[in-house]
């Protein structure tokens, strides 16, 4: 690997990202409400920027910038782009949602200050660029929980916070007994010097670590915050804390795995987390009504699914390719099913679908594919990745771990049918109100398009293979 001292174009894509962050939060002051559309064009200009930018540097070797705390290679790069890219599909649901709103301004700048976050914990390479990392990308997401303005909404901004500030000090443990044990935070370092170091104290370090990582990515043990915020913050913000975060949270989890020694017994670690993560996701869904809460449970199952080729992190070449074609596969898939409740957001119960398909065809169609692709049916993406990370974990060793996700994968079925098969009924009266609801423009389109991407990327998955595996 190459290394770069200091090299600022190497962090272009942050830089474009916090920096217009900033301009957004300074310039938002300075615009008319009824033109803060400003905003959203010069954010999404942003965004397309920093996808360009990091398009260009995934094609060159893999460096690392300041004095190796922070790898610029294939995994940063994908995750640059996916964040970057989620953010701007989100933002068609703010167009829908927030314009001209008291705080629309203000919303783009907490998007894109934790989609920088999200992409410095996925280039981490140091602990202390980790910790870092975890801060910029979680406390943008107690405001925009907030904003919904409602006594749910301060709820869930409430328990997230509280969540957060827990397993954040979990992480600073697991730091300080890390660097405590091996005088180090770089991770180059550690790899040499963990092996040596007091077995107890690396596990428990290792524990608490993966734990605040947890937290990010909406998985067990911290995920008690995720469907309380899906359900009652606003379309926008529970559509980007149920995607993006969880990119770069567990492209970082995946570097940690790779510098902790097989004497942690990390590996069982993180299968356990999957198991429960993707197993309690999928019971806690099923029973669930509301549509933005049976997507928030899932999420959780989905952080177990992606947990999968991180076990076999340093015993099959298969784990890192498959995890960033699943990341893939999931940001389209997920936004396209939020931006369906999104465009019908009075429609808060699953039995208030019921006739969309005679209304909606090509919603319903959007919806259709976005579920059953989070299933892993083929030839969505999301299918590309949970075959992709099923033989990974075969290839490591696991293979009841790749049984496990077949099994919970035909378990989900069951709850996203819940939601299909109203909408694909009758409707028991075409002259209601309800069903003369006509869905968000931008929303409904973002729901298309989003599904048709999930489709596109299962479609593509050899080119995209290539592209992961360099």
């Amino acid at each position: 690997m190459e290394t770069a001292m200091m090299r600022p174009l190497l962090l272009l894509p942050e830089m474009l990202l916090a920096g217009g962050a900033l301009a957004a939060l300074i310039g938002g002051s300075f615009v008319p409400r009824h033109r803060q559309w400003i905003i959203r064009v010069f954010t999404a200009t942003v965004l397309v920027a920093t996808i360009v930018a990091a398009a260009i540097q995934i094609r060159s070797p893999a460096t690392s910038a300041f004095d190796d705390s922070f790898a610029v290679d294939t995994a940063t790069g994908i995750a640059r782009i996916l964040a970057a890219a989620g953010t701007l599909l989100i933002l068609a649901i703010a167009a829908d949602e927030i314009s001209s709103s008291p705080r629309e301004s203000e919303t783009y700048a907490l998007l894109l200050f934790s989609t920088s976050g999200t992409v410095l914990l996925a280039g981490a390479n140091d602990l202390l660029a980790l910790a870092v990392g975890l801060l910029l990308a979680s406390i943008p997401l107690y405001a925009l929980i907030g904003l919904a303005h409602t006594g749910a909404g301060a709820e869930a901004a409430m328990k997230t916070y509280l969540m957060g500030a827990l397993f954040g000090i979990l992480l600073l443990l697991g730091v300080t007994i890390l660097s405590g044990v091996t005088g180090t935070t770089a991770y180059a370092e550690l790899a040499d010097r963990l092996p040596d170091a007091p077995r107890a104290a690396v596990t428990v370090a290792a524990l608490a670590v993966i734990a605040g990582l947890m937290f990010k990515a909406g998985g067990v043990p911290a995920h008690f915050w995720v469907p309380d915020a899906a359900q009652a913050a606003t379309a926008t913000a529970a559509t980007f804390l149920t995607t993006v975060p969880k990119i770069g949270a567990l492209v970082a989890v995946y570097r940690l795995a790779t510098v902790l020694p097989p004497s942690s017994s990390w590996p069982l670690l993180v299968a356990a987390l999957a198991v429960a993560s993707m197993t309690l996701g999928n019971l806690a869904a099923y029973w669930q009504s509301d549509p933005r809460r049976l997507l928030g449970w899932s999420t959780v199952s989905q952080v177990g699914f992606l947990l999968v080729p991180i076990v076999a992190a340093g015993r099959s070449e298969l784990a890192l390719p498959s995890l960033l074609v699943y990341l893939t596969g999931y940001t389209a898939t997920n936004i396209a099913a939020f931006a369906v409740s999104a465009a019908l957001p009075e429609r808060r119960d699953l039995t208030d679908y019921r006739g969309l398909a005679a209304q909606r065809p090509w919603l319903s169609a959007a919806l259709l594919v976005a579920l059953l692709g989070l299933v892993g049916t083929p030839p969505t993406a999301v299918f590309v990745g949970k075959l992709t990370t099923a033989t990974a974990a075969w290839d490591g060793g696991y293979a009841w771990l790749a049984v496990v996700v077949f099994g919970n994968s035909v378990l989900s079925l069951f709850y996203y049918l819940r939601w299909i098969t109203p909408t694909y009924r009758h409707p028991e009266d075409m002259l209601s109100v309800e069903s003369r609801l006509s869905p968000r423009r931008w929303s409904a389109r973002l729901a298309v398009s989003a599904a048709a991407l999930s489709l596109a990327a299962g479609l593509a998955a050899g080119p995209l293979w290539h592209v992961v595996s360099r």
